[in-house]
């Protein structure tokens, strides 16, 4: 298996893309740690737990263990990375999956939504980031993956089409695009320790739980999602490069799947 005695960090895999990057990089060899702040089901429309995913892995012959992760909590974020250290005893991969949307307009968002949304968007990778670094250098190199969005792709100058002009979160997209950006700052800044920092999108909408929250009916809720077999092959075959040959990239998974054959 190509990442046979690897370990693994997939922040935000209770459910969704996190959930299925884990099952993959499982299944391709990696020690998983499945970290969120899921450990019960509190809303039909959100099933799944980090352990409920790592029972899943190991029911699948894979290792895997449960890692409490509230990403709004910079201690909590420094105690994750250390439940690792202390089960593996090192780090090779990070996966920065969690994200939340908040619906709204400029004028009607609540500042508590702003910061939350930041809080988890920005600054949560940005922290969970920096408390891994020292471990991926002393395993000798490793990988980091955001994930990001082709909502990050910027709209141009205007006027604006119809289709552009469309409700939906009002930070997320900016938010990935400096992420993105980040992220390639981080790659230049990285590369001498063999780390290699790239993003991965999904190309359109995947049917997460996350994705069909708000449309979904909390008293009679579809429990018919998607998986993000795309993104797990993705995350898988960006892991099994050397970081020096595949660094900065911002990344698209069914082009990624195209063009390598996944």
């Amino acid at each position: 298996m190509p990442l046979q005695g690897k370990v693994a960090l997939v922040a935000g895999a209770s459910r969704g893309i996190g959930a299925d990057i884990a099952r993959y990089l499982a299944k391709a060899g990696a020690s998983v740690a499945v970290a969120a702040r899921t450990e019960q089901v509190s809303d039909p429309r959100l099933p799944g737990t980090i352990h409920t995913v790592s029972q899943e892995i190991i029911d699948a012959g894979g290792t895997a263990i449960p890692v409490l992760l509230n990403l709004r909590d910079p201690d909590s974020i420094a105690a994750a990375v250390a439940k690792v250290i202390e089960t593996y005893g090192r780090l090779d991969i990070l996966v920065n999956n969690a994200a939340i949307f908040v619906p709204g307009t400029l004028e009607t968002v609540q500042p508590r939504h702003i910061a939350l949304s930041l809080e988890v968007n920005v600054r949560a990778p940005i922290l969970t980031m920096r408390e891994a670094i020292p471990h991926l250098r002393a395993a000798g190199g490793g990988h980091i993956i955001n994930l990001s969005s082709i909502a990050a792709v910027q709209p141009g100058p205007g006027p604006y089409t119809p289709d552009q002009i469309r409700g939906g979160d009002i930070f997320y997209g900016p938010e990935k695009s400096m992420i993105e950006h980040f992220t390639q700052r981080q790659a230049i800044a990285l590369q001498n320790d063999h780390i290699a920092v790239n993003t991965l999108s999904p190309m359109g909408r995947i049917k997460t739980p996350g994705n069909l929250f708000f449309s979904n009916d909390k008293e009679n809720p579809t429990l018919e999602f998607e998986s993000a077999d795309y993104m797990g092959k993705a995350a898988v075959w960006i892991c099994e490069q050397a970081a020096a040959d595949f660094t900065g990239q911002i990344t698209y998974d069914e082009t990624l799947c195209a063009e390598k054959g996944l």
